[in-house]
């Protein structure tokens, strides 16, 4: 069976990975910090000592990391994804960075005689558990169709979207809205609750309400209680605002809604809330209204 490697072992990289196992394939992992990655030895995956190394003897490697300089970090250099890919080997990003930088990571890739593929995802650590997971990819289609049945065992759509670059960019501009929609969300809860509606309540309507997204539904409660782990926390969101506000100015394309929530982001920042789950912009938004969080 196709050999893995897989470096980026957080919420999303480390749950990519269990179900990599379950679907039978052998990964080999790295991870930064390994005592996050202990659950996924007990597991069945084997353990690398660099990036290089996962990718040595991968036929497919993966990496999910946080942010462009993240990305840089694992595959540059003489312990980097780079330095282990052999000709023929399939490289899949699947961070949300730079699409100028994916493009020349790429170039970088085919030079050694290898594919890559941007491949992010769209959904939550709720959907992927559950198997729902959207994947966009961006690449060579001959490639990606070598790749298609290793993604499909990730989650059930996988759409090519275009060549190097592109699904990173879909995945900016799906992004966006997800703040934008919590940010939507919040002012309506907040809304009935000062007009003397239960919190509880109008989040129970909202949620059986037209309004009700799949991101809504997972993330809407949040609003009566953070997780304790963040799914996706302040920085990283506004790391994707920041990259679609970005591209809106080199396509000419206006953006008011992103960057008036990337204003509760940078607020939410300034109340020291940057590692929480990035819900927390109700916080923000109840804090002007002059109620707290319950």
């Amino acid at each position: 069976m196709t050999k893995i490697g897989f470096v980026g072992l957080g919420v999303m990289g480390s749950r990519v990975v269990k179900r990599l196992l379950d679907a039978g394939y052998p990964v080999t992992g790295y991870n930064r910090t390994r005592a996050k990655a202990a659950w996924l030895l007990d597991a069945g995956m084997q353990w690398a000592d660099s990036p290089r190394e996962a990718a040595q003897q991968a036929d497919i490697v993966f990496s999910m990391v946080t942010n462009t300089k993240a990305l840089q970090a694992i595959t540059q250099g003489a312990d980097g994804i780079l330095a282990g890919l052999r000709p023929g080997s399939i490289y899949i990003d699947m961070s949300t960075a730079s699409p100028a930088a994916s493009r020349a990571l790429a170039q970088q890739v085919a030079a050694l005689g290898a594919a890559m593929l941007d491949a992010p995802v769209s959904g939550s650590v709720i959907t992927l558990e559950e198997g729902k997971l959207s994947i966009m990819v961006g690449g060579d289609a001959a490639a990606f169709e070598r790749v298609k049945p290793v993604l499909l065992a990730i989650g059930p759509k996988v759409n090519h979207v275009g060549s190097n670059g592109l699904a990173v960019t879909m995945k900016i501009a799906v992004n966006l809205s997800l703040a934008v929609q919590m940010l939507a969300f919040s002012e309506g809860v907040l809304l009935a609750e000062k007009s003397g509606i239960p919190r509880s309540v109008a989040v129970e309507v909202m949620l059986n309400s037209v309004i009700a997204s799949p991101m809504v539904k997972y993330r809407g409660p949040f609003v009566l209680g953070l997780p304790e782990e963040a799914w996706f926390d302040v920085n990283m969101m506004q790391k994707d605002l920041n990259l679609a506000l970005e591209l809106g100015q080199q396509l000419d394309v206006p953006l008011p809604t992103t960057a008036i929530t990337n204003e509760y982001l940078t607020a939410a920042r300034g109340m020291g809330l940057a590692k929480e789950d990035f819900a927390v912009i109700f916080q923000v938004l109840a804090q002007l209204a002059g109620l707290r969080q319950a």
